[in-house]
């Protein structure tokens, strides 16, 4: 484990109210908590927008399998993707449709790309990624 180091940060205390009460009401043991969640997320979203970062992230979409050739296009585009697929999650939802996640580890550029071809095909109803990368602790 990291070594803890202790610093001071000044705000104006209408803000200090605001942050106690995110803090109490999202449950965090303590305003450190709360912060180090804030910085964690702060640096993944700026790793986000460097192109040729590694980032992980998850994909998620629900499609129609009855649109002809749909499921073949997507198994496609992932074989032909220049990131790694992790793992992949396929659960049929009811009889028209199915949903599925991607969870998925490579350069933004190639994620991003990765994503936009599989929500643009016929058949795929909703399609989201979320962004996501491992932070330096």
């Amino acid at each position: 484990m990291d070594k803890i180091i202790r610093f001071s940060v000044s705000l104006p205390e209408k803000l200090l109210e605001e942050l106690d009460k995110k803090v109490t009401a999202q449950g965090y043991a303590s305003r450190s908590e709360f912060t180090r969640d804030l910085i964690r997320e702060k640096i993944v979203k700026d790793d986000w927008q460097n192109d040729s970062s590694e980032v992980i992230g998850v994909l998620t979409m629900i499609y129609t399998h009855h649109q002809n050739e749909l499921v073949q296009k997507i198994l496609e585009i992932q074989h032909d993707a220049h990131i790694k697929i992790m793992c992949n999650t396929h659960v049929h939802v009811n009889h028209e449709n199915c949903l599925e996640t991607v969870m998925i580890q490579g350069k933004v550029s190639a994620i991003k790309d990765f994503a936009q071809k599989i929500g643009g095909l016929k058949g795929v109803k909703f399609s989201k990624l979320v962004e996501a990368a491992i932070p330096a602790s």
